[in-house]
C-alpha cells in the first residue's frame, strides 16, 4: 500500500465492497481553510473555538471539512447539509445518511486518514513515528502480555517501528468497535510485525478476532497507520485526496 494515488470524487464510485483510505494534509492555506469552514455546522466551529493554539484550531477545521468533502462525494450531496451524530465514546455517524455508509477519521500532526466503507464497521489511525518515548515502558502499561514479549524480543532498531504498527492497530479496532474497550487495552492483543497484520485475540467471544482484517498502512515518510475492516471487503483502495 505504498502507493498513493491522488485522486478526487471521480474516483468515489464502484464496487461497493471495497473499502477506502483517503490521506489529507491538513495544513491549508488561509482561503483553502475558509472555504472549508464555511461548509461545518455551528457545532463544529464552536468545537474547533475551544482550541487555545490556532494551530490546532485550524487542523480541526480543516479534518472536519475535508471529512465532509469527502463523505459528500459518495452520497451526491453539498458537504453542509450532512449531519452527524455521535455515541456515547464519541464516535461520530451520519445522521439519518442517504447511503448505509460507514467512515472513521484519524489525524496526527497534520496529516489525516479517513476511512469509508459501505454496510460494514471500519476504524482507521495514523501516528507519526516517534523515537522520544519510553516505549518499552508504555508497552508493559498497555499492551498485552503476549505483545510486549514479542517487542521486548526485537532487535533494539526494529521495535520503534513494531510499536506503533501495534499501537495503531490497536487503536484501529477500538475506532471501528464504537463504544472504546472497557476491559482495557491489554485484553486485546494484534501482531506487532510490520508487514503481517492480524487480530489474535480480543475480550469477546472466542470468534471475535477471525471476523476482523486488519491492514498496515504507510501513508506518508515517518507516518504509519492501521486499518480495521469487519469481514473481507473485496479491495483496499488508497488515495491522497485532490481539493478541487
Amino acid at each position: 500500500m505504498s502507493l498513493w494515488p491522488t485522486a478526487g470524487p471521480e474516483a468515489v464510485g464502484g464496487t461497493s465492497e471495497a473499502v477506502d483510505v483517503w490521506c489529507a494534509c491538513l495544513d491549508l492555506t488561509p482561503e483553502a481553510l475558509g472555504e472549508l469552514e464555511r461548509t461545518l455546522s455551528a457545532e463544529e466551529r464552536a468545537r474547533a473555538a475551544r482550541f487555545l493554539l490556532a494551530r490546532d484550531r485550524c487542523r480541526f477545521l480543516a479534518a472536519r471539512g475535508l471529512l465532509r468533502q469527502i463523505l459528500a462525494a459518495y452520497l451526491d450531496a453539498p458537504p453542509e447539509a450532512l449531519r452527524f451524530r455521535y455515541s456515547s465514546k464519541g464516535k461520530p455517524a451520519l445522521e439519518k445518511p442517504q447511503a448505509p455508509i460507514e467512515f472513521s477519521l484519524s489525524h496526527s500532526h497534520g496529516l489525516a486518514l479517513y476511512a469509508v466503507a459501505w454496510a460494514r464497521p471500519v476504524g482507521v489511525d495514523v501516528e507519526r513515528i516517534r523515537a522520544d518515548i519510553g516505549l518499552m515502558e508504555i508497552a508493559r502499561r498497555f499492551f498485552a502480555p503476549r505483545e510486549a514479549e514479542a517487542l521486548g524480543r526485537l532487535p533494539a532498531d526494529e521495535r520503534l517501528h513494531a510499536f506503533f504498527h501495534c499501537w495503531t492497530r490497536k487503536e484501529a479496532l477500538l475506532k471501528a468497535w464504537g463504544e472504546g474497550l472497557p476491559f482495557g487495552l491489554n485484553r486485546l492483543s494484534v501482531s506487532i510485525s510490520p508487514k503481517e497484520a492480524a487480530v489474535l485475540e480480543t475480550p469477546f467471544d472466542p470468534g471475535e478476532a477471525a471476523r476482523w482484517r486488519l491492514h498496515p498502512l504507510e501513508p506518508a515518510p515517518n507516518f504509519v497507520g492501521a486499518l480495521a475492516v469487519r469481514g473481507e471487503p473485496a479491495a483496499i483502495r488508497c488515495y491522497r485526496w485532490r481539493r478541487d
